[in-house]
This record gives C-alpha cells, sequence and structure tokens, in this order.
C-alpha cells in the first residue's frame, strides 16, 4: 500500500436489512495516527459500519479497502474489533480468556492485557459471570487493546461503565497505541471521550455528514465537540 494512501476507504457503501437502509451511500477516507469518534444518534449507522470493516458483516454495495484490500481474513488480521455485546463465555476466567485471544491472534501480547489489567486493578480469579457490567467491559476492552493493530474498531467501548471509571478507561485504550494505529470508537458520550478525540466522523441516516479534526472543529464553530453534537443532532 501507497504510504499516503488512506488505511481505511469507503466509496458509496450501502448496506440495507429488510429494505431498510443501514448505510446509505457512504463515504469515508481514515488515515492512521489517530483516535476518531464516530457520532451519530441511535439507529444511523455506526454498529453497521463497524461490522462491515471488521468484516463480519457482508451482502453489502459499495468499495471498501482496509490497507488496501477487501474486508478478509487478512484485513481480519490487522483489524481489532470490539463488539458492543458481550462475545466471551460467561464461566471464562480472565486467564482462560488470555489464553483464547493467544491462540486467535498472532499479534496478541498478553503483557499488554496484564498491563491494562492491572490498571483496571482486575480480579484474575474470579469467573465473568460473577463480575459486574462494567469489569466485564474492562476486561473486553483489556483483551481489544492488547493486541497490536493497525485498526481498533470500538463500539460504545465505555457505555456500560460508570463515569467514576471512564477516566481510565480511556486512559487504557491510548496506552500502547502505535504512531501506524488507527483507533475508531463509535459513542454517544462525546463529552467524556473528547479529551483522547483526534478527529470525529458525524452520521446521520446511514451518511457521513460532518468529518474533521477536532482542533479544527474547535476553532471553526468556537464550540466543544459535545456543544457541536447537540447543536448538530437538535
Amino acid at each position: 500500500m501507497n504510504e499516503d494512501q488512506p488505511i481505511l476507504e469507503v466509496r458509496d457503501l450501502t448496506k440495507t436489512f429488510s429494505g431498510f437502509p443501514a448505510l446509505a451511500g457512504l463515504n469515508l477516507q481514515l488515515g492512521t495516527g489517530q483516535v476518531v469518534g464516530l457520532l451519530g444518534e441511535n439507529g444511523c449507522g455506526k454498529t453497521t459500519l463497524l461490522k462491515i470493516l471488521a468484516g463480519v458483516l457482508q451482502g453489502y454495495s459499495g468499495h471498501v479497502r482496509i490497507n488496501g484490500m477487501k474486508p478478509s481474513p487478512e484485513t481480519k488480521a490487522i483489524v481489532s474489533f470490539l463488539p458492543d455485546t458481550s462475545f466471551l463465555a460467561n464461566s471464562a476466567t480472565i486467564p482462560q480468556c488470555i489464553d483464547l485471544y493467544r491462540d486467535f491472534f498472532a499479534d496478541f501480547d498478553p503483557a499488554r492485557t496484564e498491563d491494562l489489567l492491572d490498571l483496571f486493578a482486575l480480579p484474575r480469579d474470579k469467573k465473568l459471570s460473577e463480575m459486574s457490567k462494567g469489569m466485564r467491559e474492562k476486561v473486553q476492552i483489556a483483551l481489544a487493546m492488547g493486541r497490536k493493530a493497525r485498526i481498533y474498531l470500538l463500539d460504545e467501548p465505555i457505555s456500560g461503565v460508570d463515569p467514576a471509571a471512564r477516566d481510565v478507561l480511556l486512559q487504557a485504550i491510548t496506552r500502547h497505541l502505535d504512531s501506524d494505529s488507527l483507533v475508531l470508537i463509535s459513542t454517544h458520550l462525546i463529552h467524556d471521550l473528547e479529551p483522547i478525540l483526534d478527529s470525529i466522523v458525524m452520521m446521520r441516516a446511514g451518511r457521513v455528514i460532518l468529518t474533521g479534526q477536532v482542533d479544527d472543529l474547535r476553532g471553526e464553530h468556537g464550540l466543544s465537540m459535545d456543544q457541536l453534537f447537540r447543536k448538530v443532532y437538535q
């Protein structure tokens, strides 16, 4: 891939469910070295977009390229996807989850995950079924960010965590990031995420309606990203 080529490129992406367009000709290009907030109202297509980029949802039309390749096993090897629902067995312990990731992902670094688990002060001996929703969310983030991926796709990663714990969660997301990685985070908690965002992508009705660098948008509109979000979607 040409170094100037975006690592993520989407053109005219359309995906329908029972005739309803979840994505309606969406266009987007993103490069590495940034944390991007994917913003929009519920039902605007954020999760559908992330699933297509992660290679877990097919049956769409349009052009999608991850590091110059169509979504495939090759792109899954460089994309770490954190869905908005739990994907780990209730009966599993944290060490078992680490073993699972070690088996499945060649780029998984257990030391990274162990460091994040220490940051969260999570017990290693409990089963996931014995943990709160917030604790489970932290386990999943520690695993997802434990991969040395080129792209991290995080779907509402802090929604299940109480406000007091969100700062440490954001610290975990950025703690081991490589300069050639891209983090794309879907969220409706813009106020909490704004401190770590380099740029934003705003969606409505399956399309991108606004994108740009956070500093540029603050200067242009004289608003925080939370305020801009409220203005755009009021």
